[in-house]
């Protein structure tokens, strides 16, 4: 892996961002970084309760600041899903790394996000999963080095795909 850049991945709720970012740091022998749980551990509560409690206005200043206070080297970073929402953030991560969006299909989504109520997600009032892809989808493309589709694909997959387009170097090999 470059010295200097980090890999970060951005994308929908429930597109695998924690998953295949835990597992391509292992694979390339670097640190994991989940800005989720970032904020969960600086505020001692869950992302759904800073939501209920503190505002969506509360949420996306503290992400920002979560995101613009990470200035490592060599780690991989999984990001919120609403973090494309925050030019500040995202300016910040397109200085200090590739974007690789990790696109699911709506079906697949859905699918996944069965506890969307409680799972901390920013969503406008009465704004539905499909509501949030169609408006997210562009922006997770513009702001893309890399999009690596997850559908059908093991994580695993998932991982080397963005391994071997990257040219990054696996622990192991030479």
């Amino acid at each position: 892996m470059s010295k200097t850049k980090n890999i970060i991945l951005i994308g929908m709720p429930g597109s695998g961002k924690s998953t295949i970012g835990l597992l391509l740091a292992k694979a390339l022998f670097v640190r994991f970084v989940d800005t989720d749980m970032m904020i969960r551990d600086i505020e001692k509560r869950s992302l759904q309760e800073i939501l209920n409690e503190s505002g969506q206005a509360y949420f996306e200043n503290r992400e920002s600041e979560v995101i613009q206070s990470i200035n490592g080297r060599t780690l991989v970073i999984a990001t919120g899903g609403s973090a494309v929402l925050l030019p500040d953030a995202m300016a910040h991560l397109k200085k200090i790394g590739e974007i690789v969006y990790l696109q699911a299909p709506l079906s697949l989504i859905e699918k996944r996000l069965w506890n969307i109520k409680t799972r901390g997600i920013v969503l406008g009032e009465g704004q539905s999963i499909e509501d949030l892809y169609v408006a997210r989808e562009p922006i997770y493309r513009q702001y893309a080095d890399l999009q690596v589709s997850v559908e059908g694909k093991t994580p695993e997959a998932v991982v080397q795909t963005i391994i071997s387009t990257l040219h990054l170097k696996p622990r192991g090999s030479g």
